[in-house]
């Protein structure tokens, strides 16, 4: 059984940093424990939940939600939520100047949340995940953290 604090039903930008950072965490965690597959899916969520938080950051607090957006945004792709974040084109000027953010996000972009079903990613894409994720300088995710 799910109480309210294990399964919220409203998220906010807070929530979501805590849930990127954990996500991370426990990514990094599985990784160390020989858990490839695990690793791979919960850095990808990882991602995701950073992403979430920059298009939360878009809402005013008492201003109605935006039906469209409400609805576009309960989804797992990378890629349209880096859109939907507003962050498409400052990715695309950085990685013009830097081909290890680029890099980083081709390794990212491709995640799916369906990778929680299969048995057969290597240690080296769990790893070339997770790098890509957490890269010091040019991570994706330290990228989208300065901007949520």
């Amino acid at each position: 059984m799910f109480t309210k604090e294990l399964y919220p039903k409203k998220m906010n930008r807070k929530k979501f940093q805590e849930i990127s950072k954990l996500r991370e965490k426990e990514a990094k965690a599985l990784l160390r424990a020989q858990c490839a597959h695990g690793a791979y899916y919960l850095a990808g969520y990882s991602i995701e939940c950073a992403l979430k938080a920059c298009i939360a950051k878009q809402t005013n607090k008492h201003d109605f939600p935006n039906k469209d957006l409400a609805g576009k945004v309960h989804i797992h792709n990378l890629e349209t939520l880096m859109k939907l974040a507003s962050l498409e084109q400052h990715l695309q000027r950085d990685m013009s100047t830097n081909s290890a953010l680029s890099i980083n996000w081709a390794t990212v972009k491709d995640w799916k949340e369906t990778s929680r079903y299969s048995n057969n990613i290597s240690t080296q894409e769990a790893k070339d995940m997770i790098s890509a994720c957490i890269a010091r300088k040019n991570g994706i995710l330290n990228w989208i953290r300065k901007k949520w």
